[in-house]
């Protein structure tokens, strides 16, 4: 059974070593253009006429009113001492 094996697959080799492979044929690339230097620069075009001026939009609706807030409660009466609130002092000027 070995030799089978080993027989057999020699053949199919052997088969298909003795096939015709194509022949590939490379083409040569067309040469690439190099371009020539710049021409002089062309005239300068003339100016183009001034667009129209577009239209006033439409004024808006006034707003509404809003409504009164709430009431505060009425401070309390005092004991009869005096507090006295100082203002904070400037930063010294910076160089």
């Amino acid at each position: 059974m070995k030799r089978l094996v080993l027989i057999s697959t020699l053949l199919a080799t052997l088969m298909m070593a003795a096939c015709d492979k194509p022949t590939v044929v490379n083409v040569p690339a067309a040469p690439a253009a190099v371009p020539g230097p710049a021409g002089p620069p062309g005239a300068t075009g003339a100016q183009g006429a001034t667009g129209t001026t577009g239209s006033e939009g439409a004024k808006g609706s006034e707003g509404a009113q809003g409504s009164e807030g709430i009431k505060g409660e009425a401070g309390k009466s005092g004991n009869g001492t005096t507090v006295v609130v100082v203002p904070p002092a400037e930063p010294a000027p910076t160089k």
